[in-house]
């Protein structure tokens, strides 16, 4: 179930502010029904009328991007900074992330026009595991990378368990490589997390969503996902949530 103004918006009929005046003003039917709640969901079969006109909505699709550093997680920038989206320019359909890499945080991003599925894999109950290695600063013990798995203190709350390993170090020059899986989706998380501990990110990407990998791309490149792509990450989200 998406919520009515979206499904207008993304059918190319109006922007979404101007989709919530429309059914305001009573030009919206559903199922031939005249609706007026913006709150109001719709499922995929549900017929929707505006202005007498029946919207056409768009196929579903399903990409995955290997978001280089300095673009944002966004359809748009205020500041006309890259955005995720100008990746995909040759596509007709209005696509959006799932979630978001911070500016300076690469790796692998997801995008669809499906919120339902967008919902289902943000969803804080889905658990999902996210695989990152991040390059920090010192070279941590392992009793810091404990406080790590157990779950630390953040200004928003103690953090789920997590793996952490340890992949690489340099006491020479001061840096480890460290791969760390987490199933939340917080804010600026895995670098929160090391900053906790004392020791901050320099780099970071992620490199896995639950079973999916980078594996064929570069920073830049996107594809589509396959079918069974798709069908795996709803199962993993709903067996997660049912738990």
């Amino acid at each position: 179930m998406e919520r009515l103004q979206k499904v207008i918006a993304h059918s190319g009929v109006a922007s979404r502010r101007k989709a919530e005046q429309l059914i305001i003003e009573g030009k919206v039917k559903v199922n031939g029904k005249v609706v007026k709640e913006l709150g109001t969901k719709v499922a995929a079969s549900d017929r929707v009328d505006v202005s007498g006109v029946q919207i056409e909505r768009e196929n579903k699709v399903y990409y995955m991007l290997y978001k280089p550093r300095s673009v944002i997680s966004a359809v748009t920038d205020d500041k006309n900074r890259q955005v995720v989206t100008d990746f995909f320019q040759e596509i007709d359909e209005r696509i959006y992330p799932i979630g978001r890499l911070d500016y300076e945080t690469s790796g692998l991003l997801l995008l669809t026009n499906d919120g339902e599925f967008a919902n289902l894999l943000m969803h804080p109950s889905n658990e999902i595991e996210k695989t990152y290695v991040a390059r920090v600063t010192g070279i941590p013990s392992k009793f810091k990378l404990k406080e790590l798995e157990k779950g630390v203190k953040l200004e928003d709350g103690r953090t789920a368990p997590a793996k952490v390993k340890m992949l690489s170090m340099d006491k020479k020059q001061g840096k480890s490589i460290i791969e760390i899986t987490i199933h939340e989706g917080r804010n600026r998380q895995v670098r929160r997390m090391f900053e906790h501990i004392g020791y901050p990110v320099q780099k970071l990407k992620r490199e896995r969503y639950g079973s999916l990998t980078l594996q064929g791309l570069t920073a830049g490149e996107g594809r589509e996902l396959t079918p069974h792509e798709v069908k795996q990450l709803r199962t993993l989200a709903e067996s997660a949530a049912n738990k």
